[in-house]
């Protein structure tokens, strides 16, 4: 495989992977990594990709079509997982806290590091992330009720949004498909958005949870602007203009 071929390749991989890795790459084309290193930097000035520590990211900012929740448990776990553990030293839970955690993968991974006998108050749209922690008898567990989306297991509509209206809780932990400078934090669906929007009215704090395939994502609906947001936490440095703008709307930047 000559280098042309070698690049298109690592593309059409970026396309169906979202993320890949330097080391990955190079043990897959049975080059160096400095080889690949020039294929990503050669790529990413064609904007062909974006190349990010370690690896490269689709550079595309065309929404990503919705995936059921089953399937997104599986994508991108280790750089979820590493969110969730950056995003819980953050969050740093105090004793009797109350926390509202939306539906999203990346919540559910930081739903399975909270810590025990601190008697945490948990409000949640997920049935997932409900079932996960509904055995803990040192946690409240709260659902919020409404229609269940089958793609997403997430409670929306009407009676979630009543449930929402008169909360006020410490830290709302929140997902998103889409993070970008112009939409802000975006979502396929509307009745979701709407949910995640009442979810952030009704916190203290808001802590944004984005791997790398969700930055530059534009979906249909925006359920938040960027200065809603306390902290994001993701996995890779952030691309102009969201490097530059995000600490000039207030927001602490984790990279996990």
């Amino acid at each position: 495989m000559n280098a042309e071929q070698r690049q298109q390749d690592i593309v059409d991989a970026v396309a169906r992977e979202g993320r890949v890795s330097v080391v990955d790459l190079a043990a897959r084309y049975d080059v160096t990594v400095e080889t690949i290193r020039r294929d990503l930097a050669s790529l990413d000035r064609v904007g062909a990709l974006r190349k990010v520590h370690g690896g490269a990211v689709a550079a595309t900012v065309l929404a990503l079509p919705e995936t059921a929740v089953a399937e997104r448990e599986l994508s991108n776990a280790a750089a979820k997982q590493a969110i969730a553990a950056a995003a819980m030293g953050a969050v740093a839970p105090r004793p009797g806290a109350s926390l509202l955690l939306d539906a999203g993968t990346s919540v559910s991974s930081f739903a399975r590091l909270l810590p025990e006998g601190l008697g945490l108050t948990v409000f949640t749209n997920s049935v997932l992330t409900a079932a996960l922690l509904a055995g803990r008898e040192d946690l409240t567990v709260r659902v919020l009720g409404g229609h269940v989306r089958g793609i997403t297991q997430a409670a929306v509509g009407p009676e979630a949004l009543s449930g929402l209206e008169h909360l006020r809780v410490d830290v709302a932990v929140m997902g998103a498909n889409g993070l970008t400078a112009e939409h802000g934090l975006s979502t396929p669906d509307p009745d979701e958005a709407a949910v995640k929007r009442a979810m952030i009215r009704a916190a203290r704090r808001v802590v944004v949870l984005a791997n790398a395939t969700k930055i530059g994502q534009e979906h249909l609906v925006s359920f938040a602007d960027l200065d809603d947001v306390d902290i994001l936490v993701t996995d890779v440095p952030l691309p102009a203009p969201l490097a530059s703008l995000l600490p000039e709307s207030g927001i602490e930047v984790l990279t996990a």
